[in-house]
């Protein structure tokens, strides 16, 4: 399986704004790509409540690669640029033993 983590900072003001094509943007990768698994939308409310933090779980590379080529993914990242202060994505890979390795994007 093919992991992906993604945190987003948000300029102030924009999360009421941001939150809903980000839900969004979960529910229609889950319903519409056979090959995303899993898709957790996580906010970090008491220390930094500008962060949201993605879980993304695909069968494979290439699952995720559909992702990004996805009409609806473009759209959402469009939509969401001008609310967007960071994001920093990372791919994760289980490896056969069981233990995880990583590598930024």
């Amino acid at each position: 399986m093919f992991v992906i983590t993604v945190t987003f900072t948000i300029h102030p003001g924009q999360m009421s704004r941001f939150m809903p094509l980000m839900r969004a943007q979960a529910r229609q990768s889950l319903e519409r790509e056979e090959g995303c698994l899993r898709f957790d939308v996580c906010t970090e409310t008491k220390s930094d409540p500008a962060r949201v933090f993605l879980y993304e779980v695909y069968c494979d590379a290439a699952a995720f690669e559909q992702h990004l080529a996805s009409a609806h993914f473009q759209q959402f990242d469009s939509a969401v640029a001008p609310f967007v202060q960071a994001k920093e994505v990372q791919s994760w890979e289980l490896s056969p033993s069981g233990q995880a390795s990583v590598s930024v994007l």
